[in-house]
């Protein structure tokens, strides 16, 4: 487990090595078009591809691929996605043996794409919103000797609270990426040992643009690790009087889908490895460059 920057710098970690995601899994129905639609207005797309996502499900396949040991806690309905999706984890070295089954829908995601490679998408839950909670920490009991769980807002946050606070109580490092962005209590964030936002994200869950002094007033007032992902420009790491910044590569943008839970899914293998906290940033923001250079979402992945 990550326990705290002492005064020289460091951080101290355990040596285990299993990755458990907790969240979303969704079927991505991705269109491509040279500029999105105005209310009331149609236009022809230049392409269409589905593919598989959420925001748990693509941070776990970016685990597996790099390696990891990694488990899926996920929900799914008795719907045609189902077995795709159990296929597509076990295909990118995900463990499936905690996955729930709901009757009912699985989650979708219609995501459109313009030219310049932004993305708006909406996502329907399904059976993401029927994940049981004690079921979830009967799984972790299980799996055993769990080294970092990461969890999403696409999945009910009381699910959330129940297993941080489990995951808290039997010193698993614990990070979170509070996507899509809403409010977190101060309850939750206690069981919280690496925040993850992008900017977006930043200013809805602190109330405040995202800049420098935003980000240090912030971390002042929560009791967790603070990283900021920028995009294009990078990440930050927030510390308690200084922010550390990383650059991110230049490259030629095709699809940002996927980009923040690339860099989450790689950040937890990292730290899982027993990497410091700067040196798994670096990766990460790599591997999130890698993957705007694709189109899709996991596919995008390498």
């Amino acid at each position: 487990m990550i326990l705290a920057k002492n005064s020289h710098e460091r951080y101290t970690f355990n040596m285990k090595s299993k990755i458990c995601v907790i969240g979303s899994s969704n079927i991505d129905q991705i269109a491509y078009t040279q500029n999105i639609p105005a209310d009331g207005e149609t236009l022809f797309g230049d392409s269409f591809q589905m593919g598989f996502g959420g925001k748990g499900a693509n941070q776990a396949v970016m685990a597996g691929l790099l390696g990891a040991d990694v488990y899926m806690i996920t929900c799914l309905g008795d719907d045609v996605y189902k077995e795709m999706t159990v296929t597509n984890y076990q295909t990118n070295n995900v463990n499936t043996d905690h996955i729930q089954m709901v009757q009912g829908s699985s989650g979708v995601a219609p995501i459109w794409v313009d030219s310049t490679g932004q993305n708006r998408i909406i996502v329907i839950p399904g059976a993401n919103n029927k994940i049981d909670a004690q079921k979830a920490i009967s799984s972790m009991e299980d799996i055993g000797d769990i080294s970092v769980l990461v969890g999403q807002c696409e999945i009910p946050m009381e699910v959330n609270n129940e297993v941080f606070q489990f995951a808290k109580n039997n010193s698993i490092t614990t990070i979170f990426n509070p996507a899509p962005a809403r409010s977190l209590e101060k309850e939750f964030l206690d069981h919280v040992s690496w925040l993850i936002p992008n900017e977006n994200e930043f200013q809805v869950i602190s109330g405040m643009e995202p800049n420098n002094e935003n980000f240090l007033k912030f971390k002042k007032n929560i009791p967790c690790n603070l990283i900021v992902t920028l995009g294009e420009k990078g990440a930050v790491l927030v510390e308690e009087s200084e922010i550390h910044y990383f650059e991110a590569p230049t490259v030629e943008a095709v699809d940002t889908t996927g980009a923040g839970d690339s860099f989450i899914g790689t950040f937890a293998y990292e730290l899982s490895l027993s990497n410091t906290p700067q040196e798994s940033i670096k990766m990460a923001v790599s591997k999130a460059s890698q993957s705007v250079t694709k189109k899709g979402t996991q596919s995008s992945y390498s």
